[in-house]
């Protein structure tokens, strides 16, 4: 019997554990400034040139986090690799065209003559909501176990515009942290216009994923599991309705006085999304693939883990790094962009 003395018990947990780490990393944080992208065509070049100083320390490094997922699915996990990302083809294609059209279009706004420059704001546009709208499809797909009948594909794609309201919901609060005026208030508006179809969206997928697996439904709804698990529903109702309310009322609190706690509802937003994703994960585990692949029958061989291991006590500390130093370094409200 395998216990936590065998490494290939323990190896693949481990890189299960730091996979989730990395994809949620990317989720709050990527998902931020493709928020932000999906939002520039709502404010006049002014304001568009704020909302890219918001993000503009922070977008490229925020990716590394989707790199290291899917390095760590490839080399710890290359069964699972090979099966989703096979299953997921023409999504990824439409995610990395969109990531590679809004990192263009970041960089050539720059240099483009102003009659060029609201064509890369459009490109923008349009890269970030179509690199979402991927992402959305394959989390749809991953949650009905990659099976493309009707109503499966009917549902990926209902969640695919579900996490587009759920980025600009998380780029509207993000907005709201680090602008100010009228901008700010308009982000306020913005976010509770997404915050009921990213309720929406995890609904769905709390409902579906145990409906589509009898292993998951009894993991939810079986006795003692039930109580334990209820908080996690319960919190997010909690934290939905905080947000609700908090977003009603900022505009006039923002009219009425100085900006304060003004990272509040972004704060409140990403815990939506961790407790989204709590729950997905543990509906999951142990499969990557919904009932057809654990994450043991997908992981390499202990001895090539333990290499991978190895190099990721040096990498991942380094992400985290300066991940946490560009933060502190550019935290508080973004200035006027210059490119002098």
């Amino acid at each position: 019997m395998e216990t936590w003395t065998d490494a290939s018990f323990w190896l693949p947990l481990v890189f299960l554990f730091l996979m989730g780490v990395a994809m949620l990393a990317y989720v709050l944080l990527d998902g931020y400034d493709l928020g932000v992208g999906i939002l520039l065509r709502r404010v006049e070049d002014a304001d568009r040139d704020r909302m890219i100083a918001s993000i503009g320390p922070f977008w490229d490094a925020n990716e590394t986090w989707l790199v290291l997922g899917v390095g760590i699915l490839l080399t710890a996990f290359p069964v699972a690799h090979g099966a989703i990302l096979g299953a997921l083809y023409l999504p990824v294609a439409l995610m990395l065209a969109g990531l590679i059209l809004r990192g263009v279009a970041f960089d050539f706004r720059v240099k483009a003559h102003a009659g060029h420059k609201p064509w890369w704001d459009r490109a923008f546009y349009f890269g970030s909501l179509l690199a979402t709208f991927a992402q959305g499809v394959m989390l749809g797909s991953l949650v009905t176990g990659f099976t493309h009948g009707l109503a499966e594909t009917s549902f990926s794609l209902v969640i695919g515009l579900c996490l587009v309201a759920g980025y600009a919901l998380l780029g509207s609060t993000w907005l709201i942290y680090k602008c100010e005026g009228e901008l700010q208030l308009r982000a306020a508006r913005w976010a509770r216009t997404c915050l009921w179809l990213t309720g929406a969206g995890i609904a769905a997928v709390s409902i579906a994923t145990p409906m589509v697996s009898a292993r998951i439904f009894d993991k939810w709804f079986s006795l003692p599991n039930i109580f334990f698990l209820a908080p996690i529903p319960l919190l997010s109702g909690v934290l939905f309705f905080v947000l609700e309310a908090m977003l009603r009322r900022l505009p006039a609190r923002l009219e009425a006085e100085a900006a304060g706690r003004d990272w509040l509802p972004y704060v409140c937003a990403a815990g939506l999304f961790f407790l989204a994703f709590l729950g997905l994960a543990y509906s999951l585990f142990p499969f990557l693939i919904v009932d057809r692949l654990t994450i043991w029958q997908a992981a390499s061989a202990p001895e090539s883990l333990m290499v991978i291991f190895y190099g990721a006590c040096v990498v991942l500390p380094a992400i985290v790094g300066y991940t946490i130093y560009a933060y502190r370094v550019f935290s508080g409200k973004a200035t006027e962009l210059s490119y002098d």
